[in-house]
C-alpha cells in the first residue's frame, strides 16, 4: 500500500483518486473547491482542507491541475511539507512549464517525475489512462504502483523532465486534429444536405476508420457536449503545442487553424463543454 495524495480533483483528478483507492492505496485528496472533492469520501478517499496538510505522510504526490500557474501556486504551498515523497506531475503544462516545475522541485529537494497522461474522464475513472513518464530511474519503483493503478500502460519516454511532455504534446496534436477533422466532415455533410451520420457509417470498419473519430463524431451527432475534455482545455493545449512547434521549428499551420476554431468555440460560450462542441463553429446548423 502506498500513501498517495492527489492535488486537484476535477474531471481527471477525481477519477484518478478513485482508481488509486480501488487499487488499495491510502489516498488523500485536495481541491480548491472542497465541495467537488467531498464525494470522493464515498470511495474511501480522505479529503484534506489544504495542500499543506494533504501531503503530510505521502509517499507520492500527484498533481492534476489546469495549468502551470495553478500547479506552481499549489505546490509552492505543499512542497515545504513533503518529506521523502516523490512528486508526480500529470497536468499538461507544456515544455517551459515542466522546466519551471522541475526547478521548483529541485529547489525543495523533492524528486520529480514528468508524467502527463493520455485519456479523458472515462479512462481516468476506469484506471485505463496511458502514462507518459520522464524521470530518474531511481524513483521508478516508488511510482510504479501509482501508475499501475491509474493507467493501463506506462511508457517511460526518458529520464529528463519534459520527456513525457514531448510525447504528450505530439499525441495531443493528433487528438485535436482528429477532433477538428471529424467536426469538419460532419458539418460539411449537414451543410450539403446529407445525413451527417453517413460520414461515420462510410468510414466504419475500414482503413479510414479511427475509434476516436467515432467517439467524438457520435457526440457531435447527438449534440452531447458533456465535458470529457473541455474546449478551454483544447485551447490551452493547442497553445502549448504551438509553442513546442515554434521551439522545434515545426510548421504550425494546421495547429494554428485548430487553435483558432477551439478559441472561437470558447468565445461563443462553449468553454466548459466537451471539445466536440467545436462542431458549432464549423456548420451552419450546428449551433
Amino acid at each position: 500500500m502506498t500513501n498517495v495524495t492527489v492535488l486537484g480533483t476535477g474531471i481527471m483528478g477525481a477519477g484518478m483518486a478513485c482508481s488509486l483507492a480501488r487499487a488499495g492505496h491510502r489516498v488523500t485528496a485536495w481541491n480548491r473547491s472542497e465541495e467537488r472533492a467531498r464525494p470522493l469520501r464515498d470511495a474511501g478517499v480522505t479529503v484534506a482542507p489544504d495542500p499543506d496538510s494533504a501531503v503530510g505522510g505521502a509517499d507520492v504526490v500527484v498533481t492534476m491541475l489546469f495549468d502551470v500557474t495553478a500547479v506552481t501556486e499549489v505546490m509552492s504551498r505543499a512542497l515545504p511539507s513533503m518529506r521523502d515523497a516523490v512528486w508526480v506531475q500529470t497536468s499538461t503544462v507544456g515544455l517551459d512549464g515542466t522546466e519551471q516545475l522541475a526547478a521548483l522541485a529541485e529547489k525543495h529537494g523533492v524528486p520529480f517525475v514528468d508524467a502527463p497522461v493520455l485519456g479523458t474522464r472515462q479512462p481516468a475513472e476506469d484506471g485505463a489512462l496511458v502514462v507518459l513518464a520522464g524521470g530518474p530511474p531511481a524513483v521508478r519503483d516508488a511510482v510504479t504502483p501509482v501508475f499501475d493503478a491509474i493507467g493501463s500502460r506506462t511508457v517511460w519516454v526518458g529520464e529528463r523532465p519534459g520527456d513525457g511532455h514531448r510525447l504528450k504534446l505530439v499525441a495531443n496534436a493528433w487528438v485535436l486534429t482528429v477532433t477538428v477533422g471529424t467536426a469538419q466532415s460532419i458539418g460539411l455533410a449537414a451543410d450539403l444536405g446529407l445525413d451527417p451520420g453517413l460520414f461515420l457509417d462510410v468510414i466504419s470498419g475500414g482503413p479510414l476508420d479511427v475509434a476516436y473519430a467515432q467517439l467524438k463524431g457520435k457526440a457531435m451527432l447527438a449534440r452531447d457536449f458533456a465535458a470529457a475534455f473541455p474546449v478551454r482545455g483544447a485551447v490551452k493545449d493547442a497553445e502549448l503545442i504551438r509553442a513546442a512547434m515554434a521551439e522545434a521549428g515545426t510548421d504550425d499551420a494546421l495547429m494554428a487553424a485548430a487553435h483558432a476554431l477551439f478559441t472561437r468555440a470558447d468565445q461563443d460560450g462553449h468553454g466548459e463543454q466537451d471539445m466536440a462542441a467545436v462542431l458549432t463553429t464549423m456548420a451552419r446548423g450546428a449551433g
